[in-house]
């Protein structure tokens, strides 16, 4: 399985399902090396998307652990890997306690759902998976058990601490939301609309503030320098900076999401591509 340095993020939240098959296509075509499913997927949903590309990882990012037996998913990846051998990553994250009124004990209940896997009737492997981590119990956990770290709404000093933590041999691998607008009004306008959501939820907030940001950047939708450090935006050029800051720090795989704009982002993909793989 093959990542390349760069893949591309979406969800159903800004791509409708019956065009995800084109999405992926297209970063396919494009030369990016993973297409990542966003927003808490049901495993069988990427198995159009794994049909619609000829050797894309397809990756989760993330199956929520509180949705699934382990059991069961295990059997699931298994059906996936009969047909699309090589090129399922299962991503796998705690959530957030506001969305989730069983949300306890986070660590534990990821040590028991990766012991229930591990119990499973076939058990996936270990370097076919791996966690969204943030503080550094969960972090030791991605590689303890996994292939490594699929860390969200993170800075570049996140990824340096976990590639310090983690050492050379375990996957980092994050995400990075970036708005391609050369306006610099509007591109901000979407970018703090996109943060404003994320910093609802204290998971992402706690890491933040564990990173150098303040209460303070988290107000009104964050400080203008949280925005640009966790949503940067500009031209494609501009965010090939910010990508390879992520690469610096020791990333292996930056994952790019596009936000402020609905439907497949081919224009915004395909500069991106010429900006970073193209380079």
């Amino acid at each position: 399985m093959e990542l390349t340095r760069f893949g591309v993020w979406a969800s159903v939240r800004g791509i409708d399902e019956p065009d995800l098959g084109e999405a992926v296509a297209l970063a396919e075509q494009l030369g990016f090396g993973a297409f990542w499913l966003g927003a808490s997927p049901r495993l069988q949903t990427v198995r159009p998307l794994l049909g619609a590309s000829e050797r894309l990882v397809i990756a989760t990012g993330i199956v929520n652990v509180w949705d699934y037996d382990p059991a069961e998913l295990a059997a699931e990846f298994w059906e996936l890997e009969a047909d699309f051998p090589g090129r399922l990553l299962l991503g796998l994250g705690i959530g957030h306690p506001e969305a989730i009124s069983a949300y306890d004990r986070p660590l534990s209940k990821m040590r028991s759902f990766l012991g229930g896997i591990a119990a499973a009737e076939r058990p996936v492997p270990r370097e076919r998976m791996t966690l969204a981590a943030l503080g550094p119990k969960m972090t030791d956990l991605s590689f303890e058990r996994t292939l490594g770290t699929h860390p969200y709404f993170t800075p570049p000093a996140h990824t340096k601490f976990a590639r310090e933590r983690l050492g050379p041999n375990a996957l980092v691998a994050p995400e990075l939301a970036v708005v391609v607008d050369d306006d610099h009004l509007s591109a901000k306008v979407a970018a703090r609309e996109y943060a404003r959501f994320y910093l609802q939820l204290r998971n992402y907030t706690s890491n933040l503030l564990r990173f150098g940001f303040t209460e303070e950047d988290l107000t009104g939708g964050g400080s203008e320098h949280l925005v640009d450090t966790i949503v940067p935006q500009g031209s494609a050029d501009q965010l090939a900076a910010a990508v390879q800051a992520h690469l610096d720090a020791g990333a292996d795989h930056v994952c790019v999401q596009t936000v402020g704009v609905q439907g497949v982002p081919t224009q915004q993909w395909r500069a991106l591509a010429e900006a970073l793989i193209d380079a």
